[in-house]
């Protein structure tokens, strides 16, 4: 994977050097393999790169014959059936993003609708003057955005257009409720003042520095279900997973996985195993001395009855604290999920075992409903359903924030409101509305900045146009049945491997954050309470009574400060981690 960046000056001219290099450098992490860099009038571009496909041509820029120039932090998987489609195009590279400039000439601000894959892409076209930025319609890959006086720019991540000093860092009242309440933020308004994204499927067009167009794909069919005996159903399904899991596999480095206990990685196993000759490299997390779930006994398992090579990675209370200073130094768009913990340490295993590619499940649950508030969304009224999904925030009725918002639901409102006049069923609204900001403003915000913080890059398999329509459009009784959701691919892994269990109770993913808080929570608290990005939304004495309560609730909300306090340190007062949780925020700002 990689990281891009650009100006477009409003004026014509030149842009700052200064402000590339700076961006060029902020963005390094992203692409330690290589950089490049286009100049032209009024436009400039850069770009660093991770080697996955095409070693030895794929550096970017890549230039057109017509004088397009293409940069991407992408993998286009279907970019082998592309270049046959386009039959005597001059490409001058075997990577995969070349053939969409081609694209471009041929279908024009639509090009991307013919890409499979992940990506975000700026094109420049001279001939028109104008700058093309697209993002994929699920949004697994990031890019942001400032338009000022001087033109317009765009980043990989926040960091990069606050560094090349392009947008301030600060923090906007109503996303941080959002984080504060969710977890996670929503729609196109970052936390910081200035800084936009790109939304999912979204295409800008840009020219002497402003947007001047905006269309958007979306990654569900908006379509009711389908009627499907499930015979049928369990055929289909196991030919289009194979299909995704195989170009998901394409690459020119070596490639592995992340395994849990769970359906989607099982599922993922199996058919990587059906797919490779050699074994699959899969790295699991767990829990000693915990009271959380520990899945590793079941990963190892499922790896020695699919022939995979296993690696365990324990995350410890030890590694609690000495990473999560440098696990929110990376998630500069913040997600305040805890599974970033475990995640940014399978990652680096992953690294050092000479990894540059993980396949992950992430989108298995939104596509064939795993979640239990999705159960909860189909209830009828007399058993006390159909329910609002989060209709309740971490800090209601704690008495914690000193200006608690009654609005950090706006923008799930909006999606609902917008999906709402779809003619969906309930089970499919639910799932819409996750598509909309969860997954891509929290799980795989997640993915992205724990992997590419050690130049690794993640695939999810599951969110496949293919897949996507499939299940999204499945009869409901194929997604939830006998109060079990993802009914479907569990009756498919019992096919295929038994051993999985996948009608067992499968217990959540969990990271025991509550845990250990509350084993320090005297001495955190007041740590906590002191650190000036807490100072001016919560009440101290409130909060240092939080981090001593031993109610779950109250735990996960400790956290949500927690990892605020931290993240606000680092990216809005641009204090740098000093060790350990504790050494960091005793660290004079």
């Amino acid at each position: 994977m990689c990281g891009i960046a650009g100006i477009m000056t409003a004026d014509g001219m030149a842009p700052d050097l200064t402000m590339l290099d700076a961006l060029q450098d902020a963005l390094r992490h992203r692409g330690p393999d290589g950089s490049g860099r286009h100049l032209g009038d009024g436009i400039g571009l850069v770009h660093t790169r991770l080697a996955i496909i095409d070693l030895e041509t794929g550096d970017q820029p890549i230039l057109g014959p017509d004088g397009t120039v293409l940069i991407a932090n992408a993998e286009i998987y279907n970019y082998l059936e592309l270049r046959e489609a386009l039959g005597e195009a001059p490409l001058q590279t075997k990577s995969d993003c070349e053939p969409a400039l081609y694209l471009y000439r041929q279908d024009g601000v639509d090009f991307a609708g013919q890409l499979r894959g992940m990506y975000a892409i700026a094109i420049y076209d001279p001939g028109e003057g104008q700058l093309l930025l697209s993002r994929d319609p699920f949004g697994i890959k990031p890019v942001y955005y400032v338009e000022g006086d001087f033109g317009f720019a765009f980043a990989s991540e926040p960091t990069a257009l606050i560094a090349a000093g392009l947008a301030r860092p600060g923090v906007v009242d109503q996303p941080m409720h959002e984080l504060l309440q969710m977890q996670f933020t929503t729609g196109r308004r970052c936390i910081h003042p200035q800084i936009h994204r790109v939304l999912p499927g979204e295409t800008l067009v840009i020219a002497q520095g402003r947007i001047v167009d905006r269309r958007r794909r979306g990654a569900l069919p908006l379509e009711r279900p389908r009627r499907l005996e499930e015979s049928a159903a369990l055929k289909e399904l196991e030919q289009i997973l194979l299909d995704s899991v195989e170009i998901h596999q394409r690459a020119d480095v070596p490639y592995g996985m992340f395994l849990s206990g769970g359906i989607d990685s099982a599922a993922l196993l199996t058919l990587m195993a059906r797919l490779n000759d050699q074994p699959v490299r899969a790295f699991t997390a767990g829990f000693t001395g915990t009271k959380a779930h520990d899945e590793r006994d079941q990963a190892r398992a499922l790896a020695r009855q699919l022939g995979a090579e296993h690696y365990e990675v324990d995350f410890a209370e030890s590694d609690f604290w000495s990473l999560l200073p440098q696990v929110t130094a990376a998630i500069d768009d913040p997600a305040a999920d805890y599974a970033v913990l475990p995640t940014y340490k399978l990652a680096a295993a992953a690294k050092a075992e000479g990894l540059k590619v993980v396949l992950s499940g992430e989108g298995g649950d939104e596509l064939f409903a795993g979640y239990g508030r999705y159960r909860d969304a189909q209830r009828s009224w007399w058993v006390g359903g159909p329910r609002t999904m989060r209709r309740t925030g971490r800090f209601d009725r704690l008495g914690v924030l000193r200006q608690p918002s009654d609005t950090w639901r706006d923008g799930i409102r909006a999606a609902e409101s917008t999906l709402g006049a779809s003619d969906l069923s309930r089970l499919q609204l639910a799932q819409a509305i996750d598509c909309a900001d969860w997954l891509p403003n929290d799980l795989l915000i997640k993915l992205d900045r724990c992997l590419m913080a050690h130049g690794v890059e993640g695939r999810t398999p599951f969110l496949d146009k293919t897949v996507a329509d499939f299940a999204y459009r499945l009869p409901d009784e194929l997604k939830v049945r006998d109060g079990k959701g993802k009914y479907l691919l569990r009756r498919w892994l019992a096919n295929a491997t038994p051993m999985a269990n996948p009608f067992d109770r499968k217990h959540g993913f969990t990271v025991p954050v509550a845990e250990w808080i509350r084993g320090r929570g005297n001495e955190l608290g007041p740590l906590v309470a002191a650190q000036p990005g807490i100072d001016a939304i919560a009440r101290p004495d409130r909060v240092a009574a939080l981090f001593q309560n031993g109610g779950k609730r109250q735990g996960f909300a400790a956290w949500s400060l927690l990892f605020f306090a931290l993240w606000h340190r680092h990216h809005i007062l641009g204090a740098k981690p000093q060790g350990d949780v504790f050494e960091t925020l005793a660290t004079a700002v």
